[in-house]
């Protein structure tokens, strides 16, 4: 059965500075310990009065192949790994103060992030985390893409992604089912980079977009495999996709109890999962906020 546990925050602050894929602008993240139930906030401190973005499906905005976020005129893009990094080690309460829109790409992976959290150390804070329970099947479809979220009795979160790239690549079909933790998260998860087709990344760099992205700085497959880069595990595609879905799946602000699974889904899929899960459990999780 579940077990509810206490909120975390950091021990203290710690940095994290690179270039953001899209832009290539450098950019620095310092992260900060926060107050109980204060979630995980994003603070431009580049713009004037320095505005703050929770980290929230309220503010999700819809931009191809990333996670974004925009308050009024301020906005943060590329998030998903820092996301992932945090839920991964539950760190609930985080203050994110940045200095560009664009979150930096680093090594493709979210284990920068994950290792500068742990360098910096994580308390626990006199709070309950707030955890809500998927009591039916909830069921989203895109095309040939889908996402579901079932209850899980053993009280655990398992997560499922199927990875289906078709045949004649190297990435093809993977698919890997965990049951999350921290530990497992930081040694079997975290290190998994960021990917695409050649092809792909062709079609982005004729956009304008990532022209300074080399090979080596994530994994670009072409017909034989990663191009001057090696994989870190064998199915490296399909754990990257799960580090995707928990950074989404953190947008909650919540610990979530059940068994999720995704074919071929994506940051946009997720993200409408999240806000059907709190749709379908505002009602339960008041109730039993009541009787806590």
């Amino acid at each position: 059965m579940y077990t509810s546990r206490y909120q975390r925050t950091l021990a203290g602050p710690t940095v994290v500075g690179g270039v953001g894929y899209w832009t290539g602008k450098a950019v620095n993240i310092e992260f900060r310990p926060a107050a109980v139930n204060s979630g995980i906030v994003f603070v431009r401190r580049d713009l004037p009065g320095c505005p703050r973005i929770p980290a929230h499906p309220d503010y999700l905005v819809e931009i191809p192949r990333r996670t974004s976020l925009r308050c009024d005129q301020a906005s943060v893009e590329m998030i998903e790994h820092i996301m992932a990094a945090l839920a991964g080690l539950q760190i609930d309460n985080c203050e994110l103060w940045v200095d560009q829109a664009e979150m930096p790409g680093c090594d493709g992976s979210a284990l920068p992030f994950v290792e500068a959290l742990r360098a910096a150390g994580v308390v626990a804070q006199d709070a309950i985390r707030p955890a809500r329970f998927i009591r039916r099947p909830i069921r989203l479809c895109d095309g040939q893409s889908w996402i579901e979220a079932r209850p899980c009795f053993t009280g655990k979160t398992i997560l499922r992604y199927e990875l289906d790239y078709g045949s004649g690549n190297p990435i093809g079909r993977q698919s890997l089912e965990v049951s999350f933790s921290p530990k497992y998260f930081h040694l079997n998860l975290a290190p998994s980079r960021t990917f695409m087709l050649e092809s792909e990344a062709a079609a982005l760099r004729a956009q304008g977009l990532g022209l300074h992205v080399r090979p080596q700085d994530l994994l670009v497959f072409d017909s034989r495999g990663p191009i001057d880069n090696q994989l870190r595990f064998p199915d490296e595609c399909v754990r990257h996709k799960l580090v995707d879905l928990i950074g989404d799946l953190a947008l909650a602000g919540c610990d979530i109890v059940g068994r999720f699974v995704a074919y071929r889904s994506g940051h946009r899929l997720n993200a409408a999962l999240v806000r059907a899960i709190l749709a379908e459990t505002a009602e339960q999780y008041q109730q039993e906020r009541k009787c806590a």
